[in-house]
Formats: C-alpha cells, structure tokens, sequence
C-alpha cells in the first residue's frame, strides 16, 4: 500500500492543488443554489465491541469489522488521486499510532495532504469523550495531548476549527464552553433528544448559538448544529465495504443507474433544505469504520458529483462539492444571518418515548472511579515531574504512557460503561500499566523533594477497602509523604490501615506529636473474601500541608500522656449546644457508644458542627446545624429492571446505556443494625442494611459535612430481575421540581422536573426520564435552606418528588437494550456479582454566596485530595532534614486553583490557574503570579488557548448574532484583554493577572 500510495503521489504532483490549508483551502460554493457540502468521515470507536488494539489491527472482525490503519492507509491514497477531495480525521489517538508507524517519506506526503487542506483535523482530542459522565480537567488534558500531537507534526495546519461530538449520548454545557475557551469557531453533533430534534427541524432552530456559560458571557458563546440523518449517509447512498446500497453504474448497460441515483439524491436534498435555514446542506458521507476501501467511496462520489452538477445546464440549483465541517461553518459565517440562542444543556438523550440513555451516567461503578484515580494520579505526577525537573527521558514517556491512557478512558464508550465486558478488561489493564509508570516518576520526584533519598515510596491503589501491605508489614513504622494537588494550603484528615491496636507515635517533620485515633475497619470490609490484608483498625491523623510534607508513624512505643494535637482545630464560626466531654482509652483513642444491632431508643452522634440522629430503626433521622434542627431520612432502594415485556419496545429493557425501571422502587431494608465508635478526631457509625448493602456514617471533627461510605454487592438476582441501586435522602426542603446538577464538575445547571428548556417531553418514563448526570454534586433549595450531596465519581441523580435527591450508586442487569453492545451489564468479580465501594457528601446551608462558596472549596479537596504515600523510617543513625524543597511553594487566592502545572516540553512547562467560583459567588482575583514564575526558574512566559497549543494572541474565531439582531458585516471574537507575554527582566508589576468568575488561563513557562 505505500508504495503505490507514493507512485500515485508522484501522479498527483501533476494535477492542480490547493497551496494553503484552513480556511483559505476551502472550495468556491454557488450563490443563489443549494450547496451541499459532502464530508468524508470515519467514525472510530476507541474501543466498545472490540478492544482499542482489535478496532486499530482489525482483529476478530467476526465481532465488528473494523480496521483503522487499514482505513488511514486507503485514505490517504485516494486522497492523492485527486485535489478535490476532502476528509476529516478525528480521533488523534488512532491517527498519532498510524503516523509515527509510517516512513518519512509516508509522512511527508501527509503533511502534503495537511498543508493543502485535503486531510483536515475535526475534533482533535485523544479520543471522541463522552459528555456526561467526564470532569472538566480530564476534558482539557485529553485535547491538550491530542492537539499537542498535531501541532507538533503539522503546526498551524493541524489545528482544527470544530468540534466533532457527532457519537457521544448528550451533551452538556461546559463541553461547548471548553470548545469555546479553545478557539473553536463551532461544533456538531448528532444524538439529541427526538422530540427536540424533531421540533427543531420544523422550526428551523437545528442550527443556533449556545450561550455555555452564564459566568464568562458571550465569550463562550458558540455555533452549534445538529446533523440531519445522524452522522450517516443519506439513505441509500453509503457505497463503503460495510453497506448493502447499489453503486451508481454509469457505464453502456441496461444496469445504468445514473437518472434514478441522481433523482433520488435530488429529492432528499430538497427535503432536507426545508429544515435549515441558509442555502448550505452539511451531508455526512460515512459512518462506523468506514473507508477501508476508500476507493469504493470516492469513486461513486465522484460520479455523484459529476452527475447531480451536470443537472445545473438543465436550470437545477443543487451544486455538489467535497467539504468538510469547517467550510461548512464558514459559509454560514459569511451568509451573515441571525440564529437562536440555546442556554442550557441537551441532557437526557432520549431515542423513543419507552428510552432514557441515563443508565450510563451510573453503569461500570468502580470503572468510573478508576478513572477519577487517574485523573488524580495524572495531575500528581505532571506536578511533581515539573517541580522535580523530570522533562526529559524516560519520565516524559512515562507521563505520555498516563495522558494516552486518560485519554482513552474519556472515549465515549469507556468511562460512560458502556463497552463489553472484555473491553472494560483490557481499559482497566491499560490504566493499570500507565499508573504504574507514572510512579517512577513520582517516585524519583519525591527523594529529591522530600530530602528523603534511602527509601522507595509505595502508593497503595486499594485504601478504599483499607488495604496496604506496606504499612501492616512494617513492624517499627513508616513515613507517610503527603502531596497537595491544589493550590492553596489544606488540611484533611489521613486514614492508613493498620495491623493491631498498638500504641503509635505520630510527628510531622518538626517533629511535633499529634493527636491521632484508631478505628476499627468495618466488619463488612473485613469480610470481603477477595481482600487479602492483616489490617483490621484505620489510624486517622489530621494534616495541614502546603505542597508536600512528611509524617512518621512509629509504632509500639512507650504509652505517654495524651498529647495535645499541636496544630490545634480552629474554633468553629457556629457550633451546636455543649457535648459531653470524651473521655478515651489513651492506647485505643475510641469508645464504643453503641453495639451492632437493633436498637430501642434513638443514637445521637455529633461535632462542633453537627449532631446526627438515628433513629430506633437505625437510619439516619435528622440533623442538626446551628440552632436548626432539619428532618432527613436516608435509605437505600433499588428499582427493579424492566424486562421489555412491551411488544412495541420488545427490547427496552435496562441496559447499559438506558435506564428503564418497572415500576415503584423497592426498600432495600427497613432497618439498619448500628455500630458506633466515638473518638476525638471522628465519630463513625457503621451501618448494616442487608448481606449485600452496607455504609459507613462519619462526623470529623472540624468538619461542616457529613462523609458516607458506601458498600454495595453482590446485588442478588437469584429472582431473575436485575436491580438498580439508589441512595435517598428526604429533607422538607420546598425545592418546587427544581434541583441542581453540575455540568462536568463546573458550572450548575437547573433542572426542572418533567420539563425542557425548548420542548415539550413526553414523560412515559417519569423516573429515568428526570435522571440527570451528577459528576460533582447535586443540589436542592428553598428561600432560606440547601441542601447538597458531592459525589467522588459519576453518577445519575434526581429530586423526583420535592424535599428529596437521589443518587444510583450501581446496578446490575440480566437484559441488554439492544444498542449494540449485545450483553448484559451483569459484571462480575472473584465468582460473584460485583462489589463497589465509594463515597458521597452531605452538606447543609443556606442559599447564599458565601455557603456555595464553602461548597467550591469543599469540591475542588473532594476532588483532588492529597496524595499518600509511604516508605520506610529512617534509621537511628539517619539525620533528617525538617525542610522540605517545596516549603515556600507560592499560595495562590482562596478562589484560585492549580488547575494544571506540567512539563510541556524540554525547557518549558505548561501552567493553567483557574477562577473556580461562578459570578454568583466571586468577583475577579487579581493577584501576580512572578512569585511562581521565578519559583519554576522562568526565563519567560507567554499566553495560550485553553489547551496550552495556540498563542492567545491568534485567537480570532467565528461571532454569530441571536435571532433579532442584525450582524455588522463578518464578525468575530478576539481577546478581550492583552495575552501575558513577558520575560524575566520585566517588572515584576507586569506581572499582575486577573482571573474572572470561572476563567481560567493558559501559560507556557520557559525556564532554562
């Protein structure tokens, strides 16, 4: 194949060319006629039926034919035969694999291609992401490393212009917000509710400007459209490998087609023209995997082409020509029209009135949380790697390995679970590997910073279930090192599994003595049978750290007087009534207040803050904040699984992409046995609801938030029903169907029960079809009160009736939808249905700024945590230093985050400072920031697009006006400020930023 891809090179040398990409290589369309812009494409799935090696080799094709290296090498090649002739490249993944596989001189006929604007890049990030279920900063990684790609290889002619979200099952605001913030001029997608989709086309509203953030304003408006018949297409016209359609035969036969090909193609053009609003028709030509002979596909093209045009001498006005996603939004730009405006989101997807795809936003628990301790993990070692100076081999490969990974798992088809059971396999085996290779370079990092360069350091992957061999087997001690992600100083409370209740010793590296406590780890944990540990006790300390700290925990050390905790607890701004004192062993620093088991009165547990009570039947009761005493119930349910016994809908039933219950749901329990252990840094009950459903309860001490722990599987189906697990609590919060969600752990987003911004729903499902994707946290409120659970992974969550929010936790299915998976998502583990564990919060407050100011904050700890790891005590003769190479690490404001610090290349690092609270809750901070650049030893530094690829300064993207208003000629948006662009010998007042409510800026560092 390449070499007769380089002989038809030659060939091409001959023919006509564009010279310039972009825009400018654009093709000439016909005013006054319908043109319509025919895009070559190839959707490829980064896995689903087959694994990412299988789609990319074309391996067990009896599952799905596919092969991409096969598709990119017949692409190419008939690329070259003609200048005219378009195609769009979208997942970088796949194509970065193909390209750095090809000779030189392969890849320079590609940059021909690139450069003349043939071979266009639509999308552009790692892979296709899902929408729903992904956090904004692995949305801004994953293009990041994908557009890096494509800068690096092919500069400013691999940038793409349009976002490509033509697969994912929804979309959300802060999707369209990102493309925005990146200089993308627009973006197009196909999955949308069919009621809205259907509307939207007699009104001729496919097409609008999305308004994506109430916060930044217009800046992050963006066009957006909708595509007519999916991404496929048009019936009867996919002439690849994989379709069944006739060619069109145009040769001296009786099976010459031509007059009804063309007349067909005719008429749905001039149907599909009553639904948009300009003279231009975008007409997708491809679909899954397409184009692996490419051949086949441009051949009949060309005929179509040659043959509807040839039509215009008889007086039609359809003109035909190669596009591509990009040229098509510019002809919209210069029709200079108005359009509508869109604010909110286009969640749930729904396909049929019996089909809500909100399953997904909950399916693959534990596979969700993987990819938030990546995403962790990731943001830890690209931090450690630029303050330790590891921006050269092998560490840079090592955090590629990580990016590549991460960027996988944002694919829709992967963090949304909705893959086969063997491809979820082969993603955990991936993100497993590169998490591994990322701690070398954290470990490398941490002898360097910590002064601590005897020891390995450990990072135990499985602290959820309080297992780490590391600290059980240690029989003096271990040192525990403490990285903070964020960007300001936190305190947070550690928990590392132990083996026994002997006496410990806890310093901080001044060597001052803390309080610490035992807690014995649930018997439901213990009882795990695939957990293998001696831990049987969590000792819990309580640490403050800037950036990085060490703590030694010696054990089996003489029993001394309790010790004050020598960073003393700040005294709570509004606390309840006086406790009665605790007095604890001074050895187990707990008491046991309550026994498992049914209880006759009620159980009170409490902080300075809150006091929980439970009631007889062992369930959360109320809760009480500051004078206020508020009822909240908590309980488990399920919602059992509809089978599709429908004939319509035969195959509805729960899967994993829908959610489709039948019927009410379902008391997992009406009683909980209770355990409780009193200490005096936290309180914890430990509930039992059945075999299979259990949770931990905990009040810290200095805590305004309640932590629940949950435990849950194996769910039973020896009844033959597949169950869907909630949480719920009920509160007598007045929320009038009204509820908040996040989009992509940013921005809230209001939810109005059974309603939609633009149409009306037709609400046969009133349970899945109010499930919205809850990311961060989700929200009810009234005049004076709010309450708000955060979540440590995706979930799908609602308020179906006022005063209550529910979260599913986990579900397992004995029916597939029938959405093409063609499986059950009924996962398994050791022999047994799968078990899950994982956390949500509680937090009660009022409605104003300052409340959801504490929630922002308590978000961004939630979400990225210290990082723990451990290595071995020095020995006697070992003297250690107290300070630590990033003691003077600069704080950044209250409301400004570390979004992201990175190597970006051999002598620059990549910096991106976020404004994370709304208009709302914030004003802009203004702050400078030469403290940082001269700690990154920065030579200089300038200012870039969102994902670090492009100067700020070249951002110039499409502007388009709201219906009822009247465009001035072409506009656009630039910079509403100058970009940062300095040196070191700058003063250091230019060095001043702002940061407005949920800005966030970009920075290239070159340091020496």
């Amino acid at each position: 194949m390449f070499l007769s891809l380089l002989f038809v090179f030659v060939e091409s040398a001959l023919l006509p060319s564009p010279t310039k990409c972009g825009y400018k290589a654009c093709p000439q369309y016909k005013s006054n006629m319908i043109n319509v812009h025919l895009v070559p494409h190839s959707h490829d799935d980064v896995g689903w039926l087959k694994t990412v090696d299988q789609y990319y080799y074309g391996s067990k094709n009896k599952i799905q034919h596919a092969g991409v290296q096969y598709i990119l090498d017949s692409v190419m090649a008939e690329l070259l035969k003609d200048p005219q002739r378009r195609f769009i490249q979208v997942e970088t993944a796949f194509f970065a694999q193909w390209y750095n596989e090809q000779t030189a001189s392969v890849q320079k006929t590609v940059k021909k291609l690139v450069n003349e604007g043939r071979l266009e890049f639509i999308g552009g990030g790692w892979s296709m992401n899902d929408e729903a279920t992904i956090h904004y900063q692995s949305t801004i990684d994953h293009f990041s490393v994908g557009l890096k790609f494509l800068s690096d290889n092919f500069g400013t002619c691999g940038r793409p212009r349009v976002g490509w979200q033509i697969d994912p099952f929804g979309h959300s605001r802060e999707m369209a917000s990102i493309f925005a913030q990146m200089g993308y001029d627009g973006e197009f997608f196909a999955r949308v509710d069919y009621n809205e989709k259907n509307e939207r086309l007699r009104n001729l509203t496919a097409e609008m400007v999305w308004s994506s953030s109430i916060s930044l304003g217009a800046e992050s408006d963006i066009f957006t459209g909708i595509l007519y018949n999916h991404y496929s297409a048009p019936p009867g016209f996919c002439f690849d490998l994989l379709c069944t359609d006739e060619p069109i035969i145009d040769g001296d036969t009786i099976a010459n087609n031509v007059q009804e090909r063309v007349a067909t193609f005719v008429n749905y053009t001039m149907n599909m023209a009553q639904y948009y609003r300009t003279s231009h028709l975008m007409m997708p030509m491809g679909d899954d995997f397409n184009y692996e002979n490419a051949n086949l596909n441009y051949k009949n093209m060309d005929k179509l082409i040659k043959y509807v045009n040839a039509l215009q001498s008889q007086g039609s006005n359809i003109n035909v020509f190669y596009s591509t996603p990009s040229c098509y939004l510019k002809a919209l730009h210069e029709a200079k029209i108005s359009w509508p405006n869109k604010r909110q989101d286009f969640f749930p997807y729904s396909t049929d009135w019996h089909t809500y795809w909100t399953g997904y936003y909950t399916s693959r628990p534990t596979h969700k949380r993987l990819e938030r301790d990546g995403n962790h993990i990731l943001q830890v070692a690209k931090q450690m790697s630029s303050l330790a100076k590891l921006n050269y081999e092998p560490y840079t490969s090592n955090l590629d390995q990580l990016r590549h990974a991460m960027g996988v798992m944002q694919h829709h088809d992967a963090i949304t679970g909705t893959e086969k059971q063997v491809v979820a396999y082969d993603y955990e085996r991936m993100m497993s590997e590169a998490i591994a290779s990322a701690s070398i370079n954290t470990n490398t990092a941490l002898k360097q910073l910590t002064k601590l360069d005897f020891s390995d350091f450990v990072s135990c992957l499985q602290l959820n279930i309080s297992v780490c061999n590391y600290t059980t087997k240690a029989a003096d001690g271990f040192v525990v090192t403490l990285f903070n992600p964020l960007g300001w100083p936190s305190t947070q409370y550690v928990r590392v599994p132990v083996k026994d209740m002997a006496n410990y010793r806890v310093t901080n590296s001044k060597q001052e003595v803390l309080n610490y406590q035992l807690v014995p780890i649930a018997k439901e944990v213990l009882s795990l049978p695939f957990r293998k540990s001696e831990a049987n006790y969590e000792l819990v300390f309580r640490a403050t750290v800037n950036k990085l700290s060490n703590f030694f925990i010696r054990r089996n050390v003489p029993i001394e007087p309790a010790q004050i905790d020598l960073q003393p607890l700040p005294e709570p701004q509004e606390s309840i009534e006086p406790r009665t004192p605790i007095q604890l062993d001074k050895r187990y620093r707990y008491e046991v207040i309550q026994e498992r088991g049914l209880i006759k009165r009620e159980t009170i547990v409490e902080n300075k803050f809150l006091r929980l009570v439970f009631g007889k039947n062992g369930l959360l009761k109320q809760i009480k904040k500051a004078g206020r005493t508020t009822p909240i119930t908590q309980q488990f349910y399920y919602y059992r699984a509809a089978m599709g016994n429908n004939e319509e809908f035969k195959n509805r039933s729960s899967g994993a992409y829908i959610f489709r219950p039948n019927g009410t749901e379902q008391l997992v329990a009406k009683e909980a046995t209770l355990t409780v252990y009193r200490g005096n840094l936290v309180t914890e009950v430990h509930q039992k609801f059945n075999d299979w459903v259990s949770q931990v309860v905990r009040l810290y001490e200095d805590r305004s938030y309640v932590e629940f722990e949950w435990l849950i599987g194996s769910i039973p189906i020896t009844d033959g029903v597949g169950k869907e697990i909630i949480t719920r609590f009920t509160t007598p919060i007045n929320n009038k169907g009204v509820f908040l969600t996040d989009s992509n752990g940013r921005e809230l987003v209001v939810r109005s029960r059974n309603r939609r911004e633009y149409f009306t729903p037709n609400m046969t499902e009133q349970v899945s079809g109010n499930y919205y994707p809850v990311t961060a946290r989700i929200a009810i409120s009234d005049i004076d009160q709010r309450m708000t659970l955060f979540t440590d992974r995706a979930h799908g969550g609602s308020s179906l009736t006022d005063g209550s929010v529910e979260l599913m936790l986990h579900r397992r299915l004995l029916n597939d939808d029938a959405f093409g998976v063609g499986e059950a998502l009924n996962e398994t583990s050791f022999g047994r249905g799968l078990v899950a564990r994982g956390k949500y919060y509680l937090m009660l407050g009022d409605t104003s700024a300052p409340s959801t100011q504490k929630e922002r904050r308590i978000q961004q700890q939630l979400h990225l945590p210290f990082s723990v790891f451990f290595s071995r005590l020095p020995a006697a003769n070992q003297t250690i230093s107290t300070s630590i190479d990033l003691d003077d690490f600069p704080i950044l404001p209250y409301n400004v985050q570390l979004l992201t610090l990175e190597p970006y290349s051999k002598n620059e690092h990549l910096l991106r400072l976020e404004n994370f609270m709304d208009s709302r809750e914030s004003t802009s901070a203004t702050f400078n920031i030469r403290d940082l650049f001269d700690y990154l030893k920065g030579e200089e530094i300038r200012e870039t697009a969102l994902d670090g690829n492009m100067p700020l300064s070249d951002l110039k993207r499409f502007k388009f006006g709201f219906d009822g208003t009247v465009p001035n000629g072409l506009e656009y948006y630039t910079p509403s400020y100058k970009p940062l662009s300095l040196k070191k010998k700058d003063s250091a007042s230019k060095f001043s930023i702002t940061l407005r409510p949920m800005q966030i800026r970009t920075f290239i560092i070159k340091v020496k």
